[in-house]
């Protein structure tokens, strides 16, 4: 997923070599990790972390037990009671009703299988994602090998699976996205980026580029799909969820540090200040003049007659810098832009900034892998690097309606 210049030190055969290897490092350390007997690793942890907590929603949502689904306390012991290794686990609810209605079908199952069987639809979803996308980058048909070991290695895929999360889901979300809107379906680029109600962190930038580039029908699709998933949940339930979620997100502020525990897997402009700052009144400052800046850019990209490989990369950088929260394994969504840059990069090896692209975009594959340093540093380097990217997708934005004007 990541191209390199014939001018740089980042060649084809030495990037197959950093991802073969780092590949083998990170699957042999998952599954040494989960052999052990029982359903607790050789941390301490519970096999599939993330998904117990999907789990209890499923289960709550097998007897239409709505009223329960943002009490934290009940879903632990519900939680210990379906699973005994999981006792004195804990989850803050924060996700909305129709999700618990998504995991019911697994929740039928025992936890191990059905822990198995969610891992096995998050790597199908990835890797068909991965697939859909590769059609439109043709000039990485000579790279397949590569490509294949890249995908495999991405860091995000391993801790998507690591944690069990639903991230998957929103990396199809913006997958369908794009091919609706490379096909000129507008609505149907909104109904799938509408779908990220269930992760609505991840719908802000989108929510603002289509916004001010005055997309109405991407806007519709969008209203449209959201409303379907809270309707469908309004109608299994009640309306009662609805207001026990709105009122959780209202409270979130008092109970962040229970939603970040491990703030330095976060990977987006928020956390990234909040490390860096000890001041929170100086971090916010500066979450919000970033993501003004970061608005701007990736707006200022949309509307330039950058190709929508190039356009739609920036929108995926921008998702994930301007999200309010955002996770490690969120970081999947990402895989279509490290393939559409690639495929760019290829074509355009002779241009100056291409190299400068390259190395960017290889940081920002690998520098998640070191996030944890971060705990001690204070500084989460993926952050920048990814900012650093939209810059230079702008930039080209720029060079491309400076010579047009000219012309």
């Amino acid at each position: 997923m990541i191209a390199a210049t014939s001018a740089s030190w980042l060649t084809v055969r030495r990037i197959r070599a950093h991802g073969a290897i780092l590949a083998l490092c990170l699957w042999s350390v998952y599954l040494w990790n989960l052999g052990t007997p029982g359903l607790r690793d050789r941390g301490g942890n519970l096999k599939g972390t993330d998904f117990l907590h999907f789990y209890s929603l499923g289960s709550l949502a097998l007897t239409h037990r709505g009223a329960q689904l943002y009490n934290m306390d009940m879903q632990s012991a519900l939680a210990a009671q379906r699973v005994p290794e999981a006792a004195g686990i804990h989850y803050l609810p924060l996700y909305p009703p129709q999700v618990s209605i998504l995991f019911a079908p697994l929740a039928r199952f025992s936890y191990p299988w059905a822990l198995v069987l969610w891992l096995t639809v998050c790597a199908l979803v990835y890797g068909l994602c991965c697939y859909a996308v590769w059609p439109v980058c043709p000039n990485l048909r000579n790279y397949e090998l590569t490509a294949l070991i890249l995908a495999l290695a991405f860091p995000a895929f391993w801790h998507l699976i690591a944690w069990g999360q639903t991230s998957a889901l929103a990396l199809a979300c913006f997958t369908l996205a794009f091919l609706a809107l490379r096909a000129k379906r507008e609505f149907a680029a909104g109904l799938a980026l509408g779908c990220l109600i269930f992760k609505p962190q991840l719908a802000l930038a989108a929510s603002i580029v289509f916004l001010f580039s005055f997309q109405w029908k991407v806007i519709a699709g969008a209203i449209v799909a959201a409303a379907a998933q809270l309707g469908a949940a309004g109608f299994y339930y009640g309306i009662g969820p609805f207001r026990d979620w709105i009122h959780t997100l209202l409270n979130l502020p008092a109970v962040i540090p229970l939603l970040e525990p491990r703030i330095y897997q976060t990977h987006s402009l928020r956390t990234f200040w909040i490390m860096l700052i000890p001041w929170p009144s100086g971090s916010l400052t500066l979450y919000v003049l970033t993501a003004i800046v970061v608005c701007v850019l990736t707006v200022a990209c949309w509307r330039s007659s950058l190709s929508l490989s190039l356009r739609y990369s920036a929108l995926l950088f921008a998702t994930v810098l301007l999200a309010p929260h955002l996770t490690v394994y969120d970081l999947v969504i990402l895989a279509p832009a490290f393939l559409l840059l690639s495929d760019w990069i290829v074509v355009h090896a002779s241009q100056p900034t291409t190299s400068r692209l390259a190395i960017l975009l290889y940081l920002a594959f690998i520098l998640p892998l070191i996030g944890p340093l971060a705990r001690w540093t204070h500084l989460q380097l993926s952050v920048p690097v990814m900012a650093a990217l939209l810059i230079e997708i702008w930039n080209l934005g720029r060079k491309e309606t400076c010579a047009m004007a000219s012309n």
